[in-house]
C-alpha cells in the first residue's frame, strides 16, 4: 500500500511563503497517478492535518483520489479544516481521530475583490462545487452541511463550525473515529474485496465499490 500525507496549507497556482508548510497539488497529483498505474500498490491510505488553502487544487485532489480504482481510507489527524473535508471524504473510508477537527466555513477570496455582483455569482458557483462534492461522498445532507456552513457565533470574527472527532461521524460526514491501526484493517479489507473482484471478473477494469449510501442525516441524536 502507499501512504500520502497531505499536511499543511493546500498551495494552488501561487507559491506562498518559505515558512509556511505547504503540500503542493502538483506533487500530489503526479504521485496519485502513480500509486494508480503502479501493480505492486494495492490500495492507498491519505493522511491528512491541513489547515486548507486553494480552492481548486484541494478539489482536484479531492478528484483525483474519488476517480481512483483502487481501495482508499483517508486519516485525519490533528485537522482536516476547510478545502480539508472534501479530501477527507473523498476515499471509500473515512475516519478521524478522536482529538482531530475539521472547520467548515465558507468561501474566501484573498487579493482585489471588485464589488459587483458577477463576483458573488462566482463566489456561489465555486462554493456549490464544494457542497455538492461533500454531499456526493458522505451521508451529511446538503441542508445540514450548508446549517454548519453559515453558522455565526461559535468562530471568533469568522462564520462556520469547528466538528469535533465523534460530531463529524454523527452529522455524517465522516464513517468512523478510528486512529491509524483501525485505518489500515479497514483498507486490508478493501484490498481483499478488490482482489476478489477482479478475480470474478478478470481484465474488466471494474473499480471497487463504494460503500452502500446511508440516508441523509439532518441532526438529533443518533
Amino acid at each position: 500500500m502507499y501512504c500520502l500525507n497531505i499536511i499543511g496549507q493546500i498551495e494552488g497556482h501561487i507559491v506562498l511563503p518559505p515558512q509556511n508548510k505547504t503540500t503542493k497539488y502538483e506533487h500530489v497529483i503526479p504521485q496519485l497517478v502513480a500509486a494508480e498505474q503502479n501493480a505492486k500498490i494495492e490500495g492507498v491510505l491519505i493522511i491528512l492535518n491541513t489547515v486548507g488553502g486553494d480552492v481548486e487544487a484541494g478539489l482536484a485532489i479531492a478528484e483525483m483520489i474519488a476517480s481512483m480504482s483502487k481501495p482508499t481510507v483517508t486519516l485525519v489527524l490533528g485537522g482536516g479544516h476547510s478545502i480539508g473535508v472534501p479530501i477527507a471524504v473523498a476515499s471509500q473510508m473515512s475516519l478521524i481521530a478522536e482529538t482531530a477537527t475539521m472547520t467548515i466555513h465558507p468561501i474566501r477570496l484573498t487579493g482585489l475583490v471588485i464589488g459587483v455582483p458577477q463576483t458573488f455569482e462566482y463566489l456561489d458557483k465555486m462554493q456549490e462545487r464544494v457542497v455538492r462534492f461533500v454531499t456526493a461522498h458522505s451521508r451529511v445532507s446538503e441542508h445540514k452541511f450548508k446549517e454548519l456552513m453559515f453558522t455565526t457565533g461559535e468562530l471568533t470574527r469568522d462564520i462556520g463550525t469547528t466538528v469535533i472527532g465523534h460530531d463529524a461521524v454523527r452529522y455524517g460526514l465522516i464513517n468512523e473515529v478510528g486512529g491509524v491501526g483501525a485505518a489500515l484493517g479497514h483498507l486490508n479489507r478493501l484490498i481483499d474485496e478488490w482482489k476478489l473482484n477482479k478475480k470474478v471478473q478478470p481484465g474488466n477494469g471494474a473499480t471497487m465499490p463504494r460503500p452502500v449510501q446511508q440516508p441523509p442525516f439532518e441532526g438529533g441524536e443518533v
